[in-house]
Parts: structure tokens; sequence; C-alpha cells
């Protein structure tokens, strides 16, 4: 529902004679408001955000395939760009070093904290924290929901919800995969040199590799097509 849209949550009133409205027309009005606010379906539509379609976009998500909310979406990251695209492929790898880590699409990158995707390509890190705000979520399959994330709290934390009983697995692209890896072993040990070629592309859904000397946390992501002010 668009905002300007206006709806009238009451009948046309009628005045008694005096000018008032009468305890009959009354309770009758009040009975229609409170039909209204408590019927889930129009609650819904009265309060659902206006979402502007944007040039789709990529959030990096943490969490149980099953869960439906949460509240750490300040470990969420976004991509507001395709990552892939301006990725950098693994055997290019020291001639990024040469560029003194600038990759050909302008981002940098960092020796302590770096990201894989499903194909081998060395990516740029995501925005963190995940914006608050709602955002139309799809994993290209079934489900399309609404994960509305939450300013954070006093402690830093951000609650995140996805509606309609939808679970991240439903919302999780599953051709997508992100894997994020910092030293095991101290600075410099983690590096891009030490992954394996061999080890993709990998299969849908399936965990990204490891990497020698590296910790490893795989990351869901989600396709966004659309986002609202909260």
């Amino acid at each position: 529902m668009s905002r300007d849209h206006k709806t009238t949550l009451t009948a046309p009133s009628r005045l008694t004679k005096s000018g008032r409205l009468s305890r009959r027309r009354l309770l009758q009005a009040a009975g229609t408001t409170a039909a209204f606010l408590t019927t889930p379906s129009l609650l819904a539509q009265a309060i659902r955000p206006q979402f502007k379609r944007v040039p789709t976009q990529y959030i990096a998500a943490l969490g149980a395939n099953e869960a439906h909310s949460g509240n750490n979406a300040e470990q969420w990251g976004l991509w507001r760009k395709d990552p892939g695209p301006r990725g950098v492929r693994l055997r290019d790898f020291e001639k990024l070093q040469a560029r003194g880590g600038i990759a050909p699409a302008q981002w940098t990158f960092d020796s302590e904290d770096w990201w894989l995707e499903e194909n081998g390509l060395i990516m740029e890190q995501p925005e963190f924290p995940l914006p608050a705000g709602h955002y139309l979520v799809t994993g290209g399959r079934e489900v399309t929901a609404i994960l509305t994330v939450q300013p954070p709290a006093s402690g830093g934390s951000q609650h995140w919800q996805l509606d309609s009983k939808a679970s991240i697995y439903d919302v999780t692209h599953l051709r997508c995969r992100s894997g994020r890896y910092t030293s095991a072993k101290g600075a410099g040990a983690c590096t891009p040199a030490q992954a394996k070629q061999a080890d993709f592309p990998v299969r849908p859904g399936a965990a990204m590799p490891a990497v020698a000397d590296c910790d490893k946390q795989d990351y869901a992501v989600f396709i966004v097509t659309a986002i609202a002010d909260l």
C-alpha cells in the first residue's frame, strides 16, 4: 500500500438531529475500527512498508538454516554491487599483490580478512554492519520475504526478522556461496595463494572449501530486489 493511499477505518458518520453521533452509530464505528485492527491481513496491508526497487544487491547473512529471526544482524553485511564480476581470480592473486592490493574494480584487498565466492574469485568485503531497514529478499527459488533489520540496540546487537514464516534457507541463493577467511596462525599466515583452484566451483548449497592456516566462516547469501526505510 502506498503512503498516499488513505484508508477509511470507519463507515460514514450519520448524525442525529442534534448533530451528534447516536450511541448505536458510535458503537458500530468502534466495532468496525476494532475489526480492522484485529484482522491480520488488513493490518499487514496497513503497515506494509513502501519499497523502492534497486539494482540487485546481496546480503551476507549468518544464522541457522531454520532461523526466522535473531539478534545478530550487526554481523551481517551488504554488497551494493554484485561482487562476483568485480572479483579477482585466485590465479591472479600475485598480480593483485603487485598492484598494492587494489583490484581492477578499485576495491582494496585486506590480507587479514578476505572473501571467496563459489567460482574461486577473491571478493571485496561487504559493508558492515547491515543498515537498518526493510529488505525484499529472495533465494531465486520459491520464496520472497520481507527482512526487517532494526537499528542497533544499546549493546550493539541488531534484531532481524523474516516475515511469512520464511527461514534463512528459504531465501538463500544456493548457487551463491560465500566464505570469509581470517588467519588461524597469526598475521600473514592465511592467504589466497594457499587456496586450491581444483576445489572450485563449489556445488550449490555446499560449504566453501577450507584453506590452509585459515579460519573460515560460511555466509548465506540473499538476493535483495527492493529496500524500504523503517
